[in-house]
């Protein structure tokens, strides 16, 4: 019946808004100074206490085993309704953005994709910086969990492929999810709290430092500057959040794996070894190029090169926070760090974009298909990470790679219908869909903000970012006539 699947949704509902409840409520003891800024957030959590309450009473009945059908329901309206919720505190305040900016900005927050609508965030009082930052943190462990527990029943869920390194977790029963749940659960935290601790020691305030690793560890790219991590003119700070980033773009599970095998062999996956490789390889290139043909002979090379690192982290983990206007570094190095939008950290990671195994796995499909076509009656062994991949894998993230294009597409030409450029509307495709953050052009560029865009197209790239944080067909298949079939 339709109330079975609706179920595990509003039990995920019950324990989703209290955790909501009790951050907003966080966010006022500690980000607020007087009565008036705090009783936004406290009228907020009081609404999100009811309706878990409301939820928990007509969700009663006790289920045994998550069913993948229940579980792509429960995820998006999930995450619908903490946009929704989440809102509420820019509502109630004096900055009160109007409704279509309240939900860009919170949604931007979940999906840790970090555009935002605000010109000055400089003006924004305390607590709305910390909650800007709290729902990027918040939206990071989510889309872990989700990773863990919901994509592995898609064929192109990354999961699927790297929980066979949990033999046990062949069936998802909820006390399986739980305990690796709690574990995850303690590697990010563990890894915020050293985030935290380093920003400190680097220098910034507690404040500034509790919010800049909110956005860091999540790769959000939320900050409480205007200029992001230009304002703070520090190269060891810089080292510190590009640390922090890859580590938010690395696999969770090979964190959690060598937290309980008390052996770090965490540099040995291949996620994390492309990624490096990746990050690097287009750092020199855009070095050597700012050097030679982008008239920066002034700057020493070693100064072009951490800039050039800082700035490739940011944007292939997806994070978006920015320490220099890179629009103005040239044709060549635009495009690298345009490529880079796509790319993405590991599978189970906070970063968005297509995740750096499925273009391992694609050129593996690639190899098997020339192969076959040399040698038909070849068979090649398709290998991962020491693993043998299966093929509905490999055809699921063909599918997925499809998906994007298509959804790049279908942005892309809605955004302008409402009156965009062709830069701004492909780019801010791209940057929604991938959840960097910022696109190219004068308007949304790296030193730009969404808040001069139409309403329509503010809500476009809205939906963008959930369908790229979820990865397409988790929300693509609610709307399909098959999955209503009982």
């Amino acid at each position: 019946s339709l109330m079975k699947l609706l179920l595990p949704a509003f039990k995920i509902a019950v324990f989703s808004l209290l955790i909501w409840s009790v951050s907003m409520l966080i966010t006022a003891a500690i980000g607020s100074q007087n009565w008036h800024q705090s009783w936004p957030f406290i009228s907020s959590a009081s609404i999100c206490v009811t309706l878990s309450a409301f939820l928990y009473f007509i969700s009663k009945p006790k289920i045994t085993q998550l069913q993948p059908r229940a579980l792509f329901l429960a995820t998006t309206l999930n995450w619908l309704l903490l946009t929704i919720t989440g809102m509420l505190p820019y509502l109630f305040s004096d900055h009160n953005p109007g409704v279509v900016n309240a939900f860009f900005e919170t949604i931007s927050g979940l999906t840790t994709t970090g555009s935002s609508i605000f010109n000055d965030v400089e003006s924004l009082p305390p607590n709305l910086l910390l909650w800007r930052s709290m729902t990027q943190w918040f939206g990071g462990i989510g889309i872990i969990l989700v990773a863990v527990a919901v994509l592995p029943s898609l064929r192109g869920g990354g999961m699927r492929l790297f929980r066979s390194e949990f033999s046990e977790w062949s069936q998802l029963e909820v006390g399986k999810v739980s305990r690796l749940a709690t574990m995850i659960m303690v590697a990010y935290l563990l890894i915020s709290a050293l985030c935290y601790l380093s920003f400190w020691l680097g220098g910034m305030t507690w404040f500034v430092a509790f919010n800049h690793m909110m956005a860091t560890v999540s790769t959000g790219g939320f900050s409480t500057w205007n200029d992001s991590f230009s304002h703070f003119h520090s190269d060891s700070l810089q080292l510190i959040a590009t640390i922090f980033m890859i580590l938010g773009a690395s696999p969770f599970l090979s964190l959690v794996l060598s937290l309980e095998k008390k052996h770090f062999n965490f540099l040995h996956d291949r996620q994390v070894q492309h990624l490096l490789l990746m990050c690097l390889g287009s750092a020199i290139l855009i070095a050597f190029w700012r050097y030679y043909s982008n008239n920066e002979t002034a700057r020493s090379w070693i100064s072009l090169l951490e800039s050039s690192f800082f700035n490739v982290v940011s944007i292939a983990t997806t994070t978006g926070f920015a320490s220099e206007d890179y629009s103005q570094w040239g044709g060549f190095a635009v495009m690298i760090l345009c490529f880079l939008m796509f790319s993405g950290g590991a599978s189970g990671s906070t970063s968005g974009g297509v995740k750096l195994f499925r273009y391992h796995l694609l050129f593996i499909f690639m190899h098997a298909n020339m192969i076959s076509a040399l040698h038909p009656q070849a068979r090649h062994a398709k290998q991962y990470n020491g693993r043998s991949v299966q093929e509905d894998i490999l055809l699921g993230s063909l599918a997925f790679f499809c998906s994007v294009i298509v959804a790049l597409c279908v942005c892309a030409s809605l955004l302008s219908l409402s009156g965009l450029d062709p830069i701004t509307s492909l780019t801010g495709s791209l940057s929604a869909l991938m959840n960097v953050g910022p696109g190219f052009g004068d308007i949304i560029g790296p030193v730009g903000n969404y808040s001069s865009l139409n309403d329509t197209a503010k809500i476009t790239l809205g939906f963008a970012m959930l369908l790229g944080r979820l990865e397409y067909l988790t929300v693509i298949i609610i709307f399909t006539p098959a999955f209503w079939r009982w």
